[in-house]
């Protein structure tokens, strides 16, 4: 009920309005079933423009924090996200990061549709980046398609660290369904999942346009913060990097 009511009545219209958007390939998403919609992500508003154009509901995961601050804020925060269709998961790692690829298994076993950002986090400058494994794994898991989504001009609305959205025509782009079912009984074999992640990138590349860049957009920002403050940035022990390949990927980052 929120989240028709956000949708359709109080946010949706104004969003509609002002921000003019070319949708090509709506006919690929699936009536009915689950379904993974795979985005490149520019902007924080890639999270309200593209359910927006969406017939059925779709669910991102958010960070847990979105949904704990304390005080009337806190409580605005809340709703807002509820009724935007978003779950809490915890990043924290270990089993939390268990816990959110099993949450969205779930959720697509039950026939929902799931937004998911393979790169893990904002692209810092525009560009396409590495994409974590988590989002092979649960499509193994769950037994869905993935549906790749190209937003297009988002990063010019909301700029990262702007406060206030400045007018733009977008486009959004949805691509034909990907079927990884000749892979059936391989979830956890890292290759594979690397192979699929993979795939679902270089598609995303065609389909945005974007200069692909074979590193985690993650670490690209560390990089170039270390490189800001003239410090030697860490080199990440192989563990610690294949923990970080399969968290999975949050609404905003």
């Amino acid at each position: 009920m929120l989240y028709r009511l956000l949708k359709y009545v109080l946010l949706g219209p104004l969003l509609r309005s002002l921000w003019p958007t070319k949708v090509t390939g709506a006919e690929n998403i699936p009536a009915h079933g689950g379904a993974i919609l795979a985005s490149n992500h520019l902007a924080v508003a890639d999270s309200f423009f593209m359910p927006l154009r969406v017939k059925r509901r779709v669910t991102f995961p958010a960070k847990q924090e979105y949904f704990t601050e304390k005080g009337f804020k806190g409580l605005l925060k809340k709703w807002f996200f509820t009724a935007a269709g978003q779950i809490p998961i915890d990043r924290s790692g270990g089993s939390a990061a268990q816990a959110a690829l099993d949450t969205a298994i779930r959720l697509l076993r039950e026939g929902h549709l799931l937004g998911i950002y393979p790169e893990g986090t904002r692209s810092p400058d525009g560009r396409l980046y590495k994409g974590k494994t988590g989002v092979a794994r649960i499509a193994l898991e769950a037994g869905v398609p993935v549906i790749p989504v190209a937003m297009i001009g988002t990063d010019q609305v909301n700029p990262i660290g702007s406060k206030l959205w400045r007018p733009r025509r977008l486009e959004i782009k949805f691509g034909a369904p990907l079927d990884f079912s000749r892979y059936e009984g391989l979830s956890g074999d890292r290759f594979v999942e690397r192979s699929i992640t993979d795939e679902i990138m270089y598609v995303l590349m065609e389909l945005s346009g974007q200069e692909y860049v074979d590193i985690y957009a993650a670490r690209a920002k560390e990089l170039a913060t270390a490189e800001a403050a003239g410090m030697r940035p860490e080199v990440p022990t192989q563990a610690t990097a294949l923990e970080a390949d399969r968290v999975p990927e949050t609404k905003a980052g």
